[in-house]
């Protein structure tokens, strides 16, 4: 199967500026699925990921979403909620099940080989999770 291009992987996805919750839920999916696909994402899909990731932190910095300066609790919720995965799936992660309560709480720092994993799990810069 081929690879599909950029330009093809935008008119499947008819990306636009989001101004509803449904919207949001539909880019939301699409951006979900995307990061769920992990190392098998080929470089049009991850510069789609990454033009959707603009446009919901658009339409949240509108609405009421994590700003840009979200701490590493609420950026961790967010591709929890995108993705879904769930927090059963950070256990080999953090170990126990507190542990990742306390993480997503953020009552728990997330240390820097947990940041590798986290990166790992959803094919992000660990940066992101300190």
């Amino acid at each position: 199967m081929p690879t599909a291009t950029y330009e093809q992987l935008l008119v499947e996805t008819l990306p636009q500026v989001i101004e509803t919750e449904n919207q949001c839920r539909e880019i939301g999916g699409r951006f979900g699925e995307l990061i769920g696909k992990g190392r098998s994402r080929t470089r049009n899909e991850t510069r789609l990921m990454r033009l959707l990731a603009l446009l919901i932190e658009d339409y949240g910095r509108c609405h009421g979403l994590p700003p840009d300066d979200s701490t590493p609790a609420e950026r961790l919720r967010f591709l929890l909620e995108h993705s879904g995965k769930t927090p059963a799936d950070l256990l080999p992660i953090f170990g126990q099940r507190s542990h990742v309560n306390e993480v997503l709480n953020g009552k728990r720092k997330i240390g820097a080989e947990q940041a590798r994993k986290l990166g790992r799990l959803f094919s992000m810069q660990p940066g992101l999770f300190i």
